[in-house]
């Protein structure tokens, strides 16, 4: 393991030698520099973990090196050497980004234990940025699935509101990714560096909601045996995400819309106002609008929370991105579980891009983590797909034809087209074939045909002469 680097910057050269003996027996590697301007040049040259500096000190002080290094970005943290008459100068420092101070004369034990604790902190912070950046290049909209048109444009509208303050309403079907989205425009926005705060308004019985999400007071209520801060105050600075939120009850809609007006609120049980600096962004899977008009939802909380208004079009509406979210979710799993990277058949991507996905992205992530750990032969193949998925996809082109081939009975017309479907023109053509096979059953004998069909012979007899059929050549014109 590297040993830890410790910077000691005191004009005293008794200091230097005490704190070096002492850190280096306690598995440090310490340097030493005899003044403030020394010690910021070494401070500009290499990495270290701590440094200690003196706050009174020929030339440049302390103070003036706090300064200075904090206006060179430098975050190395810092603990600050003061006798008992300057701790007034020392509380000044800790403001300029010094973690600690310590008074002379040293109680050598504890100064180890502040130079434990400001190390581990500071470890603490460094993961906790790193995490942040992460996360913000995870949910980088440029890095969400999906090429399509309809993508792109909520690729721009992400764009457009990231960086606003404004109230969103982010609607789509279940498993359309609604809090991907959410967590996009919060980590591309003014406030990536404060907390995210998710909240699933339909998961909370409807008794503790209130105080899941305003907090309360001790005593509040039975079992209230301390004070609770709530989601809201958790998110102060940040963001907080109101998951579907149509399901939120009427005696909280009111305390939510006055959050959105005044931007304050009262604990379950406190009587202090407690004021917020949050940006609120809310999902649904309701018609919100249609809900205010059945009186299911306040209309004026409505027009609140809709001030930006994002729509996630469901997957059967973006067929082509489907490619680009299996190839995603295949690597993902496939280095999850340790196996080799699959590959997928023609016939079994045209049978995924067909099936409708009424789970959507979520439905078809959780098939492709079950197709790569039962699959064992390197490939995809249709046999390999989930028996829904083979039974429900629609079939189109080419797969159309070859089905048509299969049953010939069956009009091609029923197939949609871009602009919709002939319903008249398609319920004429399933009438004119029924009406044949009838015949062909029947051996063209028109009784039989006509009972097949649940028809009188006479009213058979007007259909084939109005749309101009021909029965098979071995009926009889009389029968």
């Amino acid at each position: 393991m590297q040993m830890q680097e410790v910077l000691v910057i005191d004009d005293a050269e008794s200091i230097r030698d005490l704190l070096s003996e002492f850190l280096k027996e306690h598995g440090f590697e310490v340097s030493g520099a005899a003044d403030g301007q020394a010690g910021l040049d070494l401070l500009k040259q290499r990495r270290f973990d701590l440094f200690f500096v003196d706050l009174v000190m020929p030339g440049m002080g302390g103070i003036d090196l706090l300064r200075e290094a904090r206006d060179l970005g430098i975050h190395t943290p810092a603990i600050v050497i003061t006798g008992f008459g300057t701790i007034q100068t020392a509380v000044e420092a800790m403001r300029l980004g010094a973690y600690d101070y310590i008074t002379k004369p040293f109680i050598l034990e504890e100064l180890l234990m502040t130079v434990n604790r400001a190390l581990e902190y500071y470890k603490l912070q460094r993961e906790n940025a790193s995490l942040k950046r992460q996360l913000k290049d995870k949910y980088n909209f440029r890095r969400m699935i999906g090429n399509s048109l309809p993508m792109q444009k909520l690729y721009r509208v992400i764009e457009k509101v990231a960086d606003t303050d404004s109230t969103v309403l982010i609607s789509g079907e279940s498993g359309t990714g609604k809090e991907v989205v959410a967590r996009t425009i919060h980590f591309n926005g003014s406030r990536a560096n404060g907390h995210f705060v998710p909240v699933n308004c339909a998961a909370i019985p409807r008794d503790l909601i209130e105080s899941e999400l305003f907090g309360h007071e001790k005593g509040a209520f039975t079992g209230a045996i301390s004070a609770r801060v709530g989601r809201f105050e958790l998110a102060n600075g940040g963001t907080v995400f109101l998951d579907e939120i149509g399901e939120l009850p009427p005696a909280l809609q009111v305390k939510l819309l006055r959050v959105l007006q005044e931007r304050e609120f009262e604990r379950v049980g406190g009587t202090r106002t407690i004021r917020l600096d949050v940006r609120i962004l809310a999902a649904t899977n309701r018609d919100l609008e249609k809900a205010t008009r059945d009186g299911g939802f306040r209309e004026d909380l409505y027009y609140r929370l809709n001030v930006i208004p994002v729509h996630i079009p469901p997957l059967r509406e973006r067929e082509d991105d489907i490619p680009l979210l299996l190839d995603h979710f295949m690597s993902e799993y496939c280095r999850k579980k340790r196996k080799t990277p699959l590959k997928i058949s023609p016939d079994a991507l045209a049978l995924l891009r067909a099936y409708p996905w009424p789970g959507n992205v979520r439905e078809l992530e959780n098939a492709v983590e079950r197709m790569i750990i039962l699959n064992d032969r390197g490939t995809i193949a249709i046999d390999d797909l989930p028996d829904h998925v083979r039974a429900g996809a629609r079939p189109s082109g080419g797969q159309a034809a070859a089905d048509a081939s299969r049953h010939p009975g069956l009009p091609m017309s029923l197939e949609w087209t871009p602009s919709g479907i002939d319903l008249n023109g398609v319920l004429d053509e399933l009438e004119k074939t029924l009406i044949l096979q009838a015949l062909d059953k029947s051996g063209g004998v028109k009784n039989k045909a006509a009972a097949l069909l649940g028809l009188n012979r006479t009213t058979l007899i007007e259909k084939i002469k109005k749309k101009g059929l021909s029965p098979p050549s071995s009926s009889s014109p009389t029968d």
